[in-house]
C-alpha cells in the first residue's frame, strides 16, 4: 500500500523548499545521493528534506563552535523539530528544510521521532562519550543512523502483500547500523584527529589497538588488521540482516537501498583488502563506481542477489 497521503501537492513556496533540499542533498550527500535519484518525485523530495535536515544536525556536532553553543544550537533544532511535528510551520517560513519537511511529513507518514533520536545521537558526541562495548557502539548507531532507516521506511512504504513485513523497521534500522560501522571504520584516522574514538575500547583492547590512532599510525606491535577484520566480519553479519529489507519494498524504493547499501558495502570490501589504507585517509569510492552501483540497483541486479543471500543466511 502507498504511504502517499492525498491532499499534499506541492505549491510554489514548497517547490522551492524541495529544490533547495535536493541541492543541499546533491551536494553534500556523497554516497546517499546515487540512491535517492532513482526514487520518483514526490519520494526524492521527502528524502532530500530528511537528508537537508539531517545534515543540518551533523552539521552542528562537526562544526567548530564551542561545545555549550553546540548543544544551545541542537536544542534549538529540536524545538523547529517539535514545530514541524505540532504543524506549526507555514509555507512562507524562512526556512526551506523546515517547509520541505513539514509537507514531506503531512505526504507521508514519516516517524520524526527518529530525528529526536539523531539529535541525542549527536549530542552524544558534542560531549565526547565512548563505548566499553559493542552493545553500547550500537545504541549510538541506532541514534545516528538505525533511525534514518526507519525515518526513510517511511518514506518507502512497504510494497502490497509484503511478507513479513512487520519486520521492515527493524531491518531498516540494522541496515542503518550496517552502514555507520562502514563509517566509523572509513573514518578512523579523521575521527582520531578530532579527538574522538568510536570503535568499542574493548575491541581495541583485545588488538592492540587501546592507545589510540592519533598519529595517523596503529600503535606499535598491535594487531591492527585483525581489529578492522573483526568490525568488518561485524558490519557483514549487520548487512547481511538488513538486507532482508529489499523485498519488502517496490520496485524503485528497493532499488534507492539497494544503491546506497551497494556502495557501502563495496566500500568495506576494500577496507576489507587494505585495512591500513583507513589511517592513511578517507577511502572512497570512484564517482564511475558509484553510479555502476546505482545502475545494478536500478536493474534490480543487486536487490535479487542480495534478497537470495540473505535468504540462505541465518539472521543475527
Amino acid at each position: 500500500m502507498s504511504p502517499t497521503v492525498e491532499g499534499t501537492h506541492a505549491s510554489a513556496p514548497v517547490a522551492a523548499a524541495y529544490s533547495y533540499c535536493e541541492a543541499v542533498t546533491g551536494a553534500q550527500a556523497r554516497n546517499f545521493a546515487y540512491g535517492i535519484r532513482l526514487l520518483p518525485t514526490d519520494k526524492r523530495q521527502a528524502m532530500s528534506a530528511l537528508y537537508a535536515f539531517s545534515r543540518r544536525v551533523d552539521d552542528i556536532g562537526d562544526g567548530t563552535l564551542p561545545a555549550e553553543a553546540k548543544l544551545t544550537r541542537l536544542e534549538e533544532t529540536r524545538a523547529l523539530l517539535g514545530r514541524i511535528r505540532d504543524g506549526r510551520v507555514e509555507e512562507d517560513d524562512t526556512d526551506p528544510v523546515a517547509v520541505a519537511l513539514a509537507h514531506a511529513a503531512r505526504r507521508f507518514p514519516i516517524p520524526l521521532g527518529g530525528l529526536d533520536e539523531l539529535i541525542d545521537g549527536v549530542l552524544m558526541d558534542v560531549r565526547g562519550k565512548e563505548y566499553e562495548t559493542w552493545e553500547e557502539l550500537r545504541d549510538y548507531c541506532r541514534c545516528v543512523a538505525g533511525a534514518i532507516g526507519r525515518l526513510s521506511l517511511g518514506v518507502f512504504g512497504t510494497a502490497p502483500g509484503a511478507r513479513d513485513a512487520a519486520r521492515a523497521s527493524e531491518y531498516a534500522n540494522t541496515l542503518g547500523l550496517a552502514l555507520q560501522l562502514t563509517n566509523i571504520l572509513r573514518d578512523v584516522r579523521e575521527d582520531a584527529a578530532n579527538g574522538r574514538t568510536y570503535l568499542p575500547a574493548e575491541d581495541l583492547a583485545k588488538f592492540g589497538c587501546a592507545e589510540g590512532f592519533d598519529s595517523g599510525r596503529a600503535p606499535a606491535g598491535s594487531d591492527f588488521p585483525g581489529l578492522v577484520h573483526h568490525e568488518v566480519r561485524r558490519a557483514r553479519a549487520l548487512f547481511t540482516e538488513g538486507y532482508r529489507l529489499l523485498p519488502m519494498l517496490d520496485r524503485r524504493s528497493g532499488a534507492c537501498v539497494a544503491a546506497m547499501a551497494g556502495i557501502y558495502r563495496r566500500l568495506l570490501d576494500r577496507i576489507e583488502r587494505e585495512p591500513y589504507a583507513v589511517l592513511r585517509g578517507r577511502v572512497s569510492l570512484p564517482v564511475r563506481e558509484k553510479a555502476y552501483v546505482a545502475v545494478r540497483g536500478l536493474s534490480g541486479l543487486d536487490a535479487r542477489t542480495i534478497s537470495r543471500q540473505s535468504a540462505r543466511r541465518r539472521p543475527l
